[in-house]
Order: C-alpha cells, then sequence, then structure tokens
C-alpha cells in the first residue's frame, strides 16, 4: 500500500491532551492582536480604566476557546474561575468584581469593531503564517455546513429579554481575507 505523506503543521492530539487553562494561554500567546489592543487602548486614553482593555479583550478570546455562547456564560465562568480571571489579566484582588459588567462588554464591543480593519489584519497575519507553514493552503475552500444557533423566538422583544449584536467572523483562505459581518440583532432570552 502506497503511503501519503502529508505535512502537519502541529498534532492535534497534543492539542487536545491541553487542559482547558492551558490551550488559552496558548491561543493568547500566539495570536498576533497587540496592534488592535494598543490601538483600543489608545482610544481609551485617560478614560475611566475599571476594566482593562487587556483583559477584556483575552476574556472575550477566553470566550471562544471555551465556546461560550453568550457574554453571560463567559461572565458566569469568570465570576467561577478566578485562575481564568488572572490568566485574562484581570485585578485578583479584586474577586468577582474584577468581571466586567454587561454593558461594560457592550461598550467595548462597539470601539472594538471601528478597528475592523485591525481585526482582518490581524486574522490575514494569521492566514499568511499558515500559508508559510502550509504551500497549498487556501487552494481548496471549504466551509462548515453546521447551522448557527440563534435563539430568536420571533416575538416581540418582552420585557427582561436583551437585544445583543451579533457579530460573525468569516475568513476565506482563498482570498487570504477575513471578513467581518454584523448581522441582524437577535432577541435572546437564553442564559446558558
Amino acid at each position: 500500500m502506497a503511503s501519503i505523506a502529508q505535512k502537519q503543521l502541529f498534532v492535534w492530539q497534543e492539542i487536545e491532551e491541553l487542559g482547558d487553562l492551558e490551550r488559552l494561554v496558548l491561543t493568547l500567546k500566539h495570536l498576533p492582536d497587540e496592534e488592535l489592543v494598543t490601538a483600543l487602548e489608545k482610544k481609551r486614553n485617560k478614560g475611566i480604566n475599571k476594566y482593562p482593555i487587556r483583559a477584556v479583550w483575552n476574556s472575550i478570546i477566553a470566550g471562544v476557546v471555551y465556546e461560550h455562547i453568550s457574554i453571560e456564560s463567559l461572565r458566569r465562568e469568570l465570576k467561577r474561575n478566578a485562575e481564568l480571571r488572572g490568566i485574562c489579566g484581570f485585578n485578583l484582588f479584586h474577586g468577582i468584581k474584577a468581571v466586567p459588567s454587561p454593558g461594560a462588554y457592550s461598550h467595548f464591543f462597539k470601539n472594538l469593531f471601528k478597528h475592523k480593519e485591525l481585526i482582518e489584519k490581524m486574522f490575514n497575519k494569521l492566514v499568511d503564517e499558515v500559508s508559510k507553514e502550509l504551500p497549498d493552503y487556501g487552494k481548496i475552500q471549504a466551509f462548515d455546513g453546521k447551522a448557527i444557533d440563534t435563539h430568536a423566538n420571533g416575538k416581540k422583544k418582552q420585557k427582561g429579554t436583551t437585544q445583543m449584536p451579533y457579530y460573525m467572523f468569516v475568513l476565506t483562505p482563498h482570498l487570504f481575507s477575513a471578513t467581518l459581518f454584523q448581522c441582524h440583532p437577535v432577541i435572546s432570552t437564553h442564559t446558558a
């Protein structure tokens, strides 16, 4: 039987065997986000620094790594897990008060998406790094056909529901670009 030699960027099993916090540390270490975070910090300048920009950004990355479906789910995890708060960069002496409020996250996202070009630049850099290791990367494009969960009930907003903007990143290796879409708000009563 003929064997096919495949170049591996990394052995996936090694990543799967890491603990959750180790995977987050690995992600934070290799994410080329310095320019974006610096721009966000510069914009804040002398504004209120109750929740440090880098810590909030790192917590959002943690939410992606841990597949949280909402900011509230992420906030509960941050309140429960002091080690995660520490890795993200929140002041451990503040305890659960270090966890940003829902309004603080909303404000952060509003400012974050004013820097779409830096977000795209960050993703393009990641694509370029992968392309150097895997020269055929992007010649064939595939999409995940999994449906995106929605918690909309099709009814008008009821008291006690939260209307959140829904953002989606689409990475298209064939075009070597990342596109950021702001989708229509979803009315959500889900609190997972």
